[in-house]
């Protein structure tokens, strides 16, 4: 009898794992999608629930490895390494690791918005922005140089909030991206009409 309320407890641990570990993946994708923080406001109801029983699992699986061994927790270490797998990939993907190396980050940051350009030394460009509601996102583009201009041959944004050319102030330190009624770009520095170039 008690060896089959064992049983019976071993596989209810079993399903907690696949289920908190399938909750986590599907989060990660969506987070891909949408941006980790924002899918976290968007399926908080959700995920929580599932956090706190994949913290139970990972808990009852270390105690249970070392009470009864590997053998009899297979599935359950399957489980955990999985999600430990998805996020380092996610992470990886995430980070400069194995992109095109950086030769120029730009910021700017407006009431509920944070962009960040980021031009990468094979011609891409990054645009992450991160807002409000814990809003995550990532435009992509490409760009070359034209003396102090900056081109984009394909805009990192989905409107005209940046245009496709930018002009660069090495002395101010910034990428101003507004121009004048005679099409001149406006070198004074304002309120949203500029990039600060961070230092390296």
């Amino acid at each position: 009898m008690e060896n089959i309320k064992q049983k019976k407890k071993i596989k209810l641990f079993d399903i907690i794992a696949i289920i908190s570990t399938i909750g986590i993946i599907a989060w990660l994708v969506i987070g891909f999608c949408i941006g980790l923080i924002y899918s976290l406001l968007f399926c908080r109801f959700i995920l929580f629930p599932i956090i706190i029983l994949y913290i139970i699992s990972f808990f009852e699986t270390i105690i249970s490895v070392i009470r009864k061994g590997v053998k009899n927790n297979r599935l359950k270490i399957i489980a955990h390494i999985i999600i430990i797998v998805a996020i380092t990939t996610f992470s990886l993907y995430h980070s400069d690791l194995f992109k095109s190396k950086r030769i120029l980050t730009a910021i700017l940051k407006e009431d509920l918005f944070y962009y960040t350009l980021i031009f990468r030394e094979n011609g891409s460009v990054e645009n992450e922005i991160d807002g409000f509601l814990g809003y995550s996102g990532t435009y992509k583009g490409t760009y070359h140089f034209e003396g102090d201009t900056i081109i984009f041959s394909k805009k990192p944004y989905v409107n005209d909030f940046i245009p496709d050319t930018l002009l660069i102030d090495r002395n101010q330190n910034v990428i101003f991206i507004h121009r004048d009624s005679n099409g001149q770009f406006d070198t004074k520095i304002r309120w949203l009409n500029h990039f600060k170039i961070k230092e390296k």
